[in-house]
Parts: C-alpha cells; structure tokens; sequence
C-alpha cells in the first residue's frame, strides 16, 4: 500500500511539474510574440513619421503652382526696393520688386512681400518665414555659408556721397573725415575694412539726412542707390574710386538645399538677362529716380 502511495505521488509531482514547464513556456512565447508585435509597431511608426517628414519637406520645398511665393526685401534701398502709393507689388516698387512679381506670375504663382530690416532677412529666411530675399543683397562668402544664391542679376559698386563742395576725391581721404554707413549693407563692410570709424544707420534715408545737415561728411552705399538720393537732394555729388571699392554682384537668396525653388528662379533670371528685360527696368527706374 506504501508503495503504490509513493507511486501515485511521484506520478502527480511529475504532471505538475510539466503543468509549470507548460506555463512558463506559454508566458515566454507570448512575451516574445509581443515584444516583435511592439518592434513591429514601433518600426511602422517611424516609417510613417519620416515619409510624413519628407513629404513636408517636400512641399516647402518650393511654392506650389497656383499658390504665393513670399519675397522677404528692405523697402529702403531705391531704385531696388522702395514704399510708394502704387506699387507693382502693394506698395512696393523697384527694379527688384518688378523681378520678384514677373518670376511668381511667369510660374503660376503670386509674389508677396515681408518688409524688414536688412540684417533679419537671412535669418527670417532660414526660420521658413519667407521662401527668399530680393533684395539688393551681394553675393559674400560669409553670405554663401548660410543660403544658396541664385545666379547674379545685377552688378554695381560701391561710392561715396558728399557734398559738392567736399574735398574727398578718394576712399584714402575718408580716414579723418565722418562716416555715414547702412547698417548691414556692403558699404558697412567696405569701410569697416578700411579700419575707418563710423556711424551705421538702419535706413538709407537716415545717413543721406545726417550729410546733408551737415552731421557727416560722406555715406557710403551703392551706386544705383547713391544716384537716386543726389537725385533727391541738392548740393550732393558721386565721388567714385574703382581702386578701393570692387565690384559686386546682386543675387537673389534661398534656404540651403531648396534646389527645386533655386532652379526655378535662375530659369527666369536666365531668360530675363538673356532678353534685356532686366537692363530695361533699371534703365526705367534710374530714369523715374532722376526726373523726381
């Protein structure tokens, strides 16, 4: 009776041991199962999150047909950019605001401007506040790290406003005399260069008035510009000196990488080069400056 009591009892110590080796079995396989099911998942997810990522990226990439392209620009800059009552785009008008509306329309697209100041316009640009400057601005090196620029438009120096009766017939004679700048525009670079002192204003009108009352001798600025203000102003003269101020060349600015956006404004730029329409609107805007 004792034995077949011990029988019984190794018996059902054996089924429960396979009962646990069963459930654990169970517990392991599920675990695992889930485990894939969450990698699987979580894979999905960043599937998505990337395509979804990339088709955003995509579709800032470039303005879309039949949407706005939005142009960021300082209106202070004649005959490139200037505020007027009836501007060709709102109230903007100029030489670059006329190249901005004939690219957007040329592509099915309106043109909308975002007037600031000089030294925010890269940045707004890169933040995707605007999707690119026209604004008088040089190509710079410094410029290039930050932006892509399109090919060049335009191609104008820097000079020197006095006053007619001014003794300055070169940069050299700068050196003891009060300079007026731009702040942000090349004029500011040139004569910081020079190692001169001077004083920058934040609009163009700003340091022209400071000349002619008498507040400083000289401002600094491009020629196209500088024409448009001794225009405006009696008793004001050019003084230019090619040895000391090169050459520059206006482009218009992009977000790095944005090539689809980039490619499309030098087509346009290409073909308005190719067919004087860009001679032509500086020769139209130098002349209205002159007979103001």
């Amino acid at each position: 009776m004792k034995k077949a009591t011990k029988v019984l009892a190794l018996i059902l110590a054996m089924a429960m041991m396979a009962c646990t080796l069963v459930a654990c079995g169970s517990s392991a396989d599920t675990t695992a199962a889930d485990a894939n099911t969450e990698t699987a998942a979580d894979t999905e997810t960043e599937a998505a999150d990337t395509e979804a990522a990339e088709t955003e990226d995509a579709e800032e990439a470039a303005p879309a047909e039949g949407g706005t392209i939005t142009f960021g620009t300082n209106a202070e800059f004649p005959p490139f950019e200037f505020v007027t009552a009836n501007g060709v785009i709102g109230e903007f008008d100029g030489i670059d605001m006329a190249i901005a509306k004939q690219i957007a329309e040329e592509n099915g697209m309106t043109a909308a401007i975002e007037n600031m100041e000089f030294d925010s316009l890269l940045v707004a640009l890169q933040n995707g506040q605007i999707d690119a400057v026209i604004a008088g601005m040089t190509i710079t090196e410094e410029r290039a790290e930050a932006v892509d620029f399109s090919m060049p438009y335009y191609t104008a120096t820097q000079v020197m406003i006095v006053k007619e009766d001014s003794d300055i017939a070169s940069a050299a004679d700068m050196a003891d005399k009060k300079i007026c700048v731009i702040q942000g525009y090349t004029g500011e670079v040139c004569v910081n260069d020079m190692g001169y002192p001077y004083e920058s204003f934040k609009k163009g009108t700003e340091a022209v008035m400071e000349l002619v009352n008498g507040k400083c001798d000289v401002v600094v600025i491009d020629s196209a510009t500088a024409a448009k203000y001794v225009s405006d102003n009696e008793g004001l003269k050019i003084v230019e000196d090619p040895d000391a101020f090169e050459s520059e060349e206006y482009a218009i600015a992009v977000q790095k990488g944005n090539t689809e956006l980039l490619d499309m404004i030098n087509k346009a730029i290409e073909a308005k080069l190719a067919d004087g329409t860009i001679s032509e609107l500086a020769v139209q805007y130098t002349e209205a400056a002159s007979e103001e």
